[in-house]
């Protein structure tokens, strides 16, 4: 199967890892505080499954004022459907980022799912499976605070072998993303979506769960994908392999003057925008006031336009 290169995505992955590790210690606003779970009444739980070796419940905090969920053992689907007399068909799954150990469910799911659906685009927040973290909040901390040496940062996260399951294998996150897919052809009608114009858009971790789920799943037929900073390093593209929409800001540490990802799919022959902001750092969602990186919705919705993906639209 195609996918990333093990060494360059543990890479990727740590520095999302670490990316947060110094977010708890810095400034004020980034202290993490307890949050109760919201009900989420719309979630579809999507069946794939519990995650093995986890103890501990789901549980929420909140950093930088948003929402995060950790301990995730149960994949569900959200949906935010736009109004009816301005739907075009369009669906995109939405997946948030958070180094696969915590989702940011505000920043990078719920709030780009209502700015979608208020452009006539069905979105769908996927709150997929994710590895397991101390059950604690405080033990929490503690974890992600702890003393990390290069040789373990390396074992801790490389990909292994099926038999060792190790903590950066992915095959519950691309079941899951596969189960949300299945779930929106099956009720596209009931929905009001075109079922064979089906994107995915991920942040960060959720942008190396879009390109996994891209290079690999034999069941997901995605239309288009919009990794947005995420991983940069050079893939093997199939050649039927959707159009890209790709976005990242030149001071994130993810990009490090990485252009491989946009090369591979420019040398195989599809279709790639690429949009590298001067600043937004990482993590911007749908944008930070004073960074140019602030436009980059705009610049998609554009894309999606003039490559006919949102041709259904309701005059």
């Amino acid at each position: 199967m195609m996918s990333y290169s093990p060494t360059k995505f543990s890479r990727s992955l740590m520095g999302m890892i670490l990316f947060f590790l110094a977010s708890i210690g810095m400034a004020q606003d980034g202290t993490i505080y307890p949050l109760e779970a919201p009900s989420e009444p719309t979630a579809i739980p999507l069946g794939t499954g519990k995650v093995e070796n986890q103890p501990a419940p789901e549980t929420w905090f909140r950093q930088w004022g948003d929402p995060m969920a950790r301990n995730i053992s149960t994949a569900t689907l959200t949906p935010f459907l736009p109004d009816p007399e301005k739907a075009n068909g369009t669906t995109v799954i939405v997946a948030p980022g958070g180094g696969f150990r915590w989702l940011s469910m505000g920043n990078e799911g719920w709030e780009v799912a209502e700015a979608l659906a208020k452009q006539g685009i069905a979105a769908f927040v996927l709150k997929y499976r994710l590895h397991p973290t101390p059950e604690s909040l405080e033990d929490f901390k503690a974890y992600m605070n702890r003393p990390r040496t290069p040789s373990a940062e390396s074992s801790d996260d490389r990909q292994g072998s099926d038999s060792e399951r190790p903590r950066s294998n992915l095959s519950n996150q691309l079941e899951d993303a596969e189960a949300a897919y299945a779930l929106i052809v099956e009720r596209a009608e009931e929905w009001g979506v075109d079922p064979n114009n089906i994107g995915m858009m991920g942040f960060s971790a959720g942008a190396g769960l879009t390109m996994h789920s891209t290079l690999n799943s034999k069941t997901m037929d995605l239309a288009f994908i919009a990794p947005i900073y995420g991983g940069m390093n050079a893939v093997d593209v199939p050649k039927d392999a959707p159009p890209m929409f790709n976005a990242i800001a030149a001071d994130d540490f993810l990009f490090n003057g990485e252009f491989g990802l946009i090369e591979s799919w420019y040398k195989a022959g599809r279709p790639v925008e690429f949009h590298l902001y001067q600043n937004g750092g990482h993590g911007f969602g749908l944008g930070n006031p004073d960074r140019t990186s602030n436009r980059w919705f705009d610049a998609f919705i554009h894309w999606l336009e003039v490559n006919k993906f949102l041709s259904n639209v309701k005059k």
